[in-house]
């Protein structure tokens, strides 16, 4: 039958049937139906049947194959990505304050959902990821080792250094210049793991700073504060480039602790 000739409750039993039942689009429901997709749409509106949003649109959509993912498939250059992280963090940057409470709200109410089970287990794999870590090198330090040695740099890697008769393990190592780098996460400077373990590792931090500067070495202090991206990696290692170029070239003295921040 065509569509015009139905009657209303055909009509909406006709949408509900191909748009819900059958996930279907107006345009496909029109092209059946010898009519239009806003037309079927505004009736869809007219008998209270839900109309899916935007998102929800083009996700059914590449689900039905009616389009083809914007990206699957596609390889993006280096140079790209990071135009892309770098948009991003641009915006999260300039981001409302009343938006990014009401996200931090939201995500808040999200946690206290789950169960103590649930919670057990991401915190377990948190504590486990971390430990890895601190074996093995977190990603933002070897992203920085990768990109220091492309530049052609030597780099001991969480290699220990005899300061002082004492053995202290360097995040990042160039013999070549005299420079230590050390990549501090988020538990140098908030009570990730309580208050004690912060004052520890706070303590252990200005030895180690005592003795690296003790023995005439440069320092680099990069404060880790967000999560890892390779755009705001990228944006650290340029900060990075500048100042051991500035080492080289003798521009900064011997003995000095230097820092850099993520934000």
């Amino acid at each position: 039958m065509i569509y015009s000739q139905m009657s209303d409750k055909q009509k909406q039993d006709y949408i509900y049937q191909e748009y819900i039942k059958n996930n279907r689009s107006f345009q496909n429901i029109a092209k059946d139906a010898g009519s239009y997709p806003n037309k079927i749409r505004r009736d869809a509106i007219k008998y209270n049947i839900p109309i899916r949003s935007k998102s929800e649109a083009q996700k059914n959509a590449i689900k039905t194959g009616i389009h083809s993912h914007p990206t699957k498939g596609k390889k993006r250059s280096d140079e790209t990505k990071n135009k892309i992280g770098k948009s991003v963090m641009e915006n999260w940057k300039n981001i409302d304050e009343d938006v990014l409470l009401q996200r931090k709200l939201k995500a808040k109410q999200n946690w206290e959902k789950l169960t103590e089970d649930e919670k057990a287990v991401i915190l377990g794999k948190a504590n486990a990821a971390v430990r890895e870590s601190s074996k093995t090198g977190s990603k933002l330090e070897k992203f920085l080792l990768e990109s220091l040695i492309k530049m052609g740099y030597r780099v001991d890697f969480h290699k220990e250094q005899l300061l002082a008769n004492t053995k202290l393990q360097i995040d990042l190592f160039l013999p070549n210049i005299n420079l230590a780098i050390e990549v501090d996460g988020p538990s140098h400077f908030a009570p990730v793991w309580g208050d004690q373990a912060l004052n520890k590792n706070k303590k252990y931090d200005d030895k180690k700073t005592g003795l690296i500067i003790g023995k005439g070495l440069f320092l680099i202090r990069i404060k880790q504060t967000k999560d890892f991206s390779k755009a705001r990696s990228y944006v650290i290692f340029q900060k990075l480039k500048s100042l051991i170029k500035d080492i080289e070239n003798q521009s900064i003295s011997q003995g000095k602790v230097l820092t850099i921040g993520d934000e």
